[in-house]
C-alpha cells in the first residue's frame, strides 16, 4: 500500500523534505552541522525519494552517494535530478528491511530524512544499517516527533482547537500500525515512542551521541496564527538523531 502511495504521488513530493531540512519546523542542518565534513565521504541514504538530500551531499563534495527507496518512481525522479545536477549514484530499490546485497562495513555515514519512520521491523532495519557502516561510521535519522501523533492530530481535533489547550487524540504506548489518509488514498504507519528508538540502535551497536527534539526559533519568535504553529510552540513537530556505529 505504501509503495503504491508513493509510486503514484512521488512527483507531488519532489524536493519537499530533504537536507539541509530535516522536518517541519525544526532546525536545520545548516544551523545543527550534525553531518561535518562530508568531503570524499562515502555516504548511504535510506528512502532517498526524489534525491535532493544526496544532491545536497554532493554539492558538499560527498566521495559516494548511494541510495535505497521503496519507490521506482522515486527513484526514477532522483536519477533525473543527480543526472541533470552531474552526478553519479548508486540507486537500489527495495525496501529498507530486505537484503539488497549492498557492501557491508563500508560507508561513513548512513541517514534518512523523514524515512525511518515508514519501516515495517525497525530493529531489522537498524542491524542493516549498522552492518552497512565503518566502525565508527554514523547514522542520522529525523521523523515525526512521537507527540507529533499523539496530540491533535486527526482534522476534526485541530479544526476544534480553542485557546491554549491541545487534545491528546493518540496514546503515547500505542505502537500499532494505523492507517491514514492522504491525497485520497491510504498509509501505514506507526508511531512509536522514543524509548523504542533509543533500545533498537542500542541493540544494533549504535551509540546515541545527540537527539534534537526542538521548534526553530524562528518559529517560536513569531505569533502563532495557525494550529500546526500553535502546536509546534508546545511540542517538538520533528526528532533528529545521530547516533555511532560502535
Amino acid at each position: 500500500m505504501n509503495r503504491e502511495y508513493w509510486n503514484q504521488n512521488a512527483d507531488a513530493w519532489f524536493g519537499k523534505t530533504a537536507l539541509p531540512v530535516y522536518g517541519e519546523m525544526c532546525p536545520t542542518e545548516d544551523q545543527l552541522g550534525l553531518f561535518g565534513d562530508v568531503s570524499g565521504k562515502k555516504l548511504l541514504e535510506i528512502c532517498c525519494g526524489s534525491g535532493h538530500s544526496l544532491k545536497y551531499h554532493g554539492d558538499q563534495g560527498a566521495g559516494e552517494l548511494w541510495g535505497i527507496d521503496l519507490s521506482e518512481k522515486q527513484l526514477q525522479n532522483a536519477r533525473g535530478l543527480l543526472e541533470e545536477s552531474g552526478y553519479r549514484a548508486k540507486l537500489l530499490c527495495g525496501a529498507m528491511e530486505e537484503d539488497l546485497g549492498l557492501p557491508q562495513g563500508y560507508f561513513d555515514y548512513a541517514y534518512s530524512i523523514y524515512g525511518i519512520g515508514w519501516t515495517t521491523d525497525l530493529p531489522g532495519t537498524f542491524q542493516r544499517i549498522a552492518s552497512y557502516l565503518k566502525p565508527g561510521g554514523t547514522f542520522i535519522f529525523s521523523w515525526h516527533h512521537t507527540l507529533n501523533y499523539c496530540a491533535g492530530w486527526t482534522p476534526e481535533a485541530s479544526h476544534g482547537w480553542q485557546g491554549e489547550q491541545i487534545p491528546l487524540t493518540r496514546s503515547y504506548f500505542d505502537e500499532e500500525p494505523f492507517r491514514m489518509p492522504v491525497d485520497g488514498m491510504e498509509i501505514i504507519l506507526r508511531n512509536r515512542k522514543i524509548s523504542t528508538y533509543v533500545n533498537a540502535l542500542s541493540a544494533a551497536g549504535l551509540c546515541l551521541e545527540r537527539m534534537v527534539e526542538e521548534t526553530d526559533s524562528a518559529v517560536l519568535a513569531a505569533k502563532p496564527e495557525t494550529f500546526k504553529e500553535k502546536k509546534a510552540h508546545m511540542l517538538p513537530i520533528s526528532v533528529i538523531f545521530k547516533a555511532r556505529k560502535l
